[in-house]
């Protein structure tokens, strides 16, 4: 018991001696501010403006066509009129076809919803389907292979 009472003691004496020792430093100024890197590291050069990059932020940003000046460029054929005519309906379009896609943005469907519509958890009767249980796109041509009876133009409607 007395042994091995004398190698407990000594077992912590000798850990005590290898811990590091507790510095009781005082604050200075140095140490108060901050180095270079934490100042560039901690930088946010978005936090004025955090939504600038998200999809759809153009139509918040103040972007428009430059206007045409004296010594602008304007093709052959028209006036400057004309050309910031056609330029404006360009934007225009520009401007429709981002908000369409906007609108377009984060809507998904959902597999599950598709999956249960489709039956395929419950029974086989999509493979018994002529799709497969696919979806089928719509496409130009008519290939259900029925006739069209359209009138044609007079030197395709009849042969000689």
């Amino acid at each position: 018991m007395k042994t091995s009472a004398a190698i407990i003691i000594c077992t912590v004496a000798s850990a005590s001696a290898f811990a590091p020792a507790a510095s009781f430093r005082s604050g200075t100024a140095l140490e108060a501010k901050k180095s270079f890197f934490e100042t560039v590291f901690d930088m946010d050069l978005f936090k004025d403006v955090a939504d600038q990059n998200d999809y759809g932020a153009r139509s918040k940003k103040n972007l428009s066509v430059g206007k045409i000046g004296s010594g602008s460029y304007v093709p052959s054929g028209l006036t400057a009129a004309q050309y910031e005519k056609v330029r404006a309906e360009e934007q225009s379009k520009k401007q429709a076809n981002y908000a369409k896609n906007v609108a377009k943005a984060g809507k998904f469907l959902d597999y599950t919803k598709f999956y249960t519509d489709r039956g395929t958890d419950l029974k086989a009767d999509w493979k018994k389907s002529v799709t497969l249980g696919h979806r089928m796109a719509k496409t130009k041509y008519d290939w259900s292979g029925n006739k069209d009876e359209t009138k044609l133009f007079e030197s395709f409607g009849k042969k000689k």
